[in-house]
């Protein structure tokens, strides 16, 4: 297992929460994704690392921004 951590800006809800735990679990090999709405942390569980372009993409696919 593989854990990585992001920020995430732009969300203000627990809709938005839903949609970025979605799209970035749908990332093949992702086992689970937690978000933080406060602090705008994700953290994405994996079966192998997880390219972060792919992890961004997704991000940007629910409508929010990677941060860094």
């Amino acid at each position: 297992m593989t854990t990585s951590s992001y920020t995430v800006t732009g969300m203000t809800c627990s809709h938005c929460v839903a949609s970025v735990s979605e799209e970035v679990g749908a990332i093949d090999g992702v086992s689970a994704v937690a978000v933080d709405l406060s602090s705008g942390a994700v953290t994405v569980t994996s079966d192998r690392p997880v390219d972060d372009a792919r992890v961004r993409v997704a991000v940007e696919e629910a409508g929010y921004t990677l941060a860094g």
